[in-house]
């Protein structure tokens, strides 16, 4: 019984000091059209994120070819607000899939700062890849 105790007192300080944080979908804002807002978080390891489903027609999804090895992919349904834990550090892209092409994209670091990519994936679309650029190009100065 004292093992469960010390072991439930030990693990409550590593749940409690998660964080949730909040990006809106948004068709529009002060930055352009087809957004999310903020379109760069640093978060801590264990810390959440809800994708809040602002305006309709929108989604979060990782960019697969954006995320640390062993992070699990995810993918949200249209219009639905998803809560992901980000557990594994490194940099993560995240893209809404029906507006990917028009550069509805952000960036996600866990933990300490990543090198950040001098060259993104080839596949990326020309919209995305630039947004990307933009925030990479912001998070260096």
């Amino acid at each position: 019984m004292r093992i469960l105790l010390a072991l439930f007192l030990f693990l409550i300080p590593n749940f409690a000091s998660a964080e949730l944080h909040e990006v809106e979908m948004l068709n529009r804002n002060e930055t352009g059209s087809m957004v999310y807002s903020p379109n760069f978080l640093r978060i801590s390891s264990g810390d959440s994120v809800r994708f809040l489903a602002t305006r309709p027609g929108h989604n979060a999804a990782s960019i697969d070819c954006m995320i640390p090895d062993g992070a699990t992919p995810f993918k949200g349904k249209i219009n639905e607000e998803i809560e992901i834990t980000f557990s594994i550090p490194g940099l993560y892209g995240i893209k809404c899939t029906p507006h990917f092409a028009m550069g509805m994209v952000m960036l996600i670091q866990v933990g300490p700062t990543p090198a950040l990519p001098h060259n993104l994936p080839a596949e990326l679309p020309s919209r995305a890849r630039d947004r990307l650029l933009a925030y990479i190009a912001e998070l260096s100065e």
